[in-house]
């Protein structure tokens, strides 16, 4: 089922988040894990646990997350003199031919294999984990550039809107001025009619002048 939630980030969503990248830095994990682990939880994509870690929460957590780097390489250091002592030690032996005893290599190979896959697990995740930061950081850059164009196309709009309004009003006062002043015309025009009365004691309309 698809990931969809988009509701806020509570304060106890933020804690399980830091606390989960904490542990998995300080376990030598990368936080990609960190991220799709906290996203499993939350119901929420890695991507978007990426962005509210890189955004909000990862500038909370300085001293945390150097603490945990420092506890990540004495953990590595730790590991590697164990795998150094454990070289050192002779294997057992298995077979004696007279003075020359011949031991058994393939615990000690075993051992350096799997450290020198430890250490390139390592050198992977790293590496992924930079190219996922700067993916984020270049997300995050291209939505800050778009919100910017989306401010500036906001407020030439409203310039536009307020100047369409200006003129509007314009509009109005010039069709209203218009309006009395065609009204204003129509009553000079108008004249009274002129009657006269002929020999036989008829009224008669006058012809108007202006017709």
């Amino acid at each position: 089922m698809a990931k969809v939630r988009q509701d806020a980030w509570s304060h106890e969503d933020d804690l399980l988040l830091a606390e989960t990248v904490l542990r998995h830095i300080r376990e030598g994990s990368t936080q990609l894990n960190a991220f799709e682990e906290v996203g499993d939880k939350l119901n929420r994509t890695s991507a978007a646990c990426g962005f509210r870690w890189n955004a909000e929460v990862r500038n909370k957590y300085i001293n945390a997350i150097d603490l945990a780097k420092r506890q990540r390489k004495e953990l590595k250091r730790k590991q590697a003199r164990q795998n150094v002592k454990s070289l050192d030690k002779p294997t057992t032996p298995v077979t004696n031919t007279g003075n020359q005893v011949e031991y058994s290599s393939e615990l000690t190979f075993d051992m350096v294999l799997t450290f020198l896959k430890n250490l390139k697990q390592d050198y992977y995740a790293s590496n992924q984990s930079k190219a996922n930061m700067e993916i984020t950081l270049k997300e995050n850059q291209q939505l800050k550039e778009e919100n910017a164009r989306l401010e500036k196309q906001l407020k030439q709009t409203e310039k536009q809107l307020e100047t369409m309004q200006e003129d509007y009003q314009t509009f109005i006062q010039i069709m209203d001025r218009a309006r009395r002043m065609t009204v204003l015309n129509d009553e000079r025009s108008f004249t009274s009619p002129s009657f006269r009365m002929d020999k036989n004691g008829n009224l008669e309309q006058l012809a108007n002048p202006s017709n």
